[in-house]
């Protein structure tokens, strides 16, 4: 009798074993057997609740180990582990024959297991080939090489730090269009292997060439796991990071490419900072409960929806929500959780557990921890949402139910990512305050892109002050500006609305900065929290007349 199981696995009943000695002789072990096999014999007994007890002979690795056939139900197997071979007598030749062709699918397994790189051992195949189908389109590269502040900080990494880059051999992992490369090869790099997985390879080669940079860089096809290089580098340069940093798993290929680099190289990237931050948002909050309730229908063109409103709830809150925010939701300052690209294993970024204790700063419902990172060599990258805005946003996780804190209460708990074959992670979150626990499961692979591309703004309840005071303040304040002594004339913009860090931590002080305009000077200036953009036609005044 076989019965199969999940995974290629199967299990046999009614299996006399017995171990074969080296003279021949046989030492019988069981007459009624219960064996399940998969990558592992496991040798049992049968109970009667049906229940598997290993016998004594246990456990049997099938890998490196030989098999004989002994007539049509006997088959003997010799482990490499043990020098005793152990005998498997089934009821039947169907049994016999199924038994061998398992042994010989996993044993299969095994051996093409040894061929594959960490990249395949870590991704399922529709996942890989999705992964590099999207990466090998114009338009994507294009997304991310449009990400001003994104491929400005790597040019400006580069620069001023050409030390690292003239002269040097440079190893740039998953180059994409070759943007990287270019930088380098900008300072006198002396050779750059750009590896490429996707089809964008064949498009790089186009650029490369191109750009007169032919033999000098030089596009290699495939995944860093699997090629080779003639030689070490000094440099690895990459763009490795996914949202909330950890997204698509290519911190791994950065860290395995180090196999590559000389003692005491350098790699841009050197050190990435996860932050994270309890948040309250009552209005993300209900909006995903709107969606929610669609499933909550007793009659939706005559069919009940509600049975699956639970599975609608996991599904809408599994979601990590992937747009920016106002700074005034943060209940906390963020904690930061640091890697370092430098020293770190690929192993330690399977599973990576990150727990926490905050200090409320303010009272309110806790809907989840909202999350951005940072990733530096020198020159900083930030995804913060106090700094300019870049394609990764930044992401919240949210909780199904909110919690209630109090100022100064403390908020502890635990992040824990779980690294899945889809080339992403699975986010635990657990959020403790005032007694009260909760927590989620995130599917990191299945975001919601909820940015819009309106301005960020500030949540209810921000201003201490009246914001119409200030408004009108700020107006009266600019009518009263003196005529400047040189006779410029003097243009003001509209006001803009609040600047996105709070009027407390700017301390009412006036900020001027003069920036060239072409034709003339554009001068800013902070009023009460609120933005003035002044044009000159010639070079501002030398002294510019306080406000205040």
């Amino acid at each position: 009798m076989i019965r199969r199981m999940a995974g290629d696995r199967a299990v046999f009943q009614s299996v006399m074993v017995g171990h074969i000695s080296p003279d021949l002789n046989m030492e019988l072990k069981s007459k009624n057997a219960i064996i399940r096999v998969a990558k592992s014999v496991l040798i049992g007994a049968p109970t009667e609740e049906g229940m598997i007890i290993p016998i004594d002979v246990g456990f049997v690795s099938l890998d490196n180990s030989d098999y004989y056939r002994m007539g049509e139900q006997v088959v003997v197997v010799r482990p490499s582990s043990n020098s005793r071979a152990i005998l498997f007598s089934f009821k039947n030749n169907s049994d016999a024959n199924r038994f061998v062709a398992f042994f010989n699918n996993c044993r299969a397994k095994d051996k093409s297991k040894e061929n594959m790189s960490a990249f395949s051992m870590r991704t399922d195949e529709v996942s890989a080939t999705q992964y590099f189908q999207f990466y090998g389109f114009l338009s994507q590269q294009q997304n991310m090489m449009q990400d001003f502040v994104r491929t400005s900080t790597y040019q400006r990494a580069v620069h001023l730090n050409s030390e690292d880059f003239t002269g040097k051999v440079v190893l740039d992992v998953g180059a994409g269009s070759g943007i990287l490369s270019f930088f380098a090869m900008q300072m006198g790099a002396c050779r750059v292997y750009a590896v490429e997985a996707s089809s964008m390879y064949e498009h790089c080669e186009k650029l490369v060439e191109y750009n007169g940079f032919k033999g000098r860089i030089i596009v290699v096809p495939g995944m860093i796991e699997d090629i080779y290089l003639p030689e070490m580098v000094d440099t690895i340069i990459s763009e490795p990071m996914g949202y909330m940093l950890l997204n698509e798993r290519m911190l791994e290929s950065f860290v395995h490419a180090r196999k590559f680099l000389k003692p005491g190289g350098k790699m841009y990237p050197s050190i990435g900072d996860l932050h994270f931050s309890p948040y309250s948002d009552e209005c993300l909050y209900l909006e995903t409960c709107s969606k929610v309730n669609f499933w909550n229908q007793d009659s939706f063109h005559g069919i009940k929806l509600c049975t699956l409103r639970e599975q609608a709830s996991k599904e809408y809150f599994g979601q990590p929500v992937v747009d920016t925010f106002h700074t005034g939701i943060l209940m906390s300052a963020s904690h930061k959780w640091t890697i370092d690209f430098t020293t770190c294993s690929e192993a330690s970024l399977h599973e990576i557990e990150i727990p926490f204790d905050f200090i409320l700063h303010r009272t309110g419902y806790i809907h989840g921890l909202a999350f951005w990172f940072e990733v530096a060599e020198t020159v900083w990258l930030s995804t913060a949402p106090s700094e300019p805005l870049t394609h990764w946003y930044q992401v919240r996780c949210q909780l199904r139910s909110p919690i209630f804190g109090n100022k100064g209460a403390h908020c502890t708990g635990v992040v824990l990512f779980t690294a899945n074959k889809r080339l992403s992670y699975d986010v635990d979150i657990v959020v403790t305050c005032n007694g009260s626990t909760s927590c989620n499961t995130l599917d990191l692979k299945n975001p919601f892109f909820r940015y819009n591309g309106q301005p960020v703004q500030p949540p209810p309840g921000f201003y201490n002050t009246s914001p119409t005071d200030a408004h009108w303040s700020a107006i009266s304040t600019i009518e009263a500006l003196p005529e400047f002594s040189n006779g410029t004339r003097m243009e003001t913009s509209a006001l803009t609305s609040p600047s996105s860090s709070p009027l407390e931590a700017r301390g009412g002080v006036l900020v001027e900065n003069h920036q060239s305009a072409g034709n003339g000077t554009v001068q800013t200036r902070e009023v009460s929290g609120y933005s003035q953009k002044f044009r000159y036609e010639s070079s501002p005044p030398a002294k510019v007349p306080k406000m205040f």
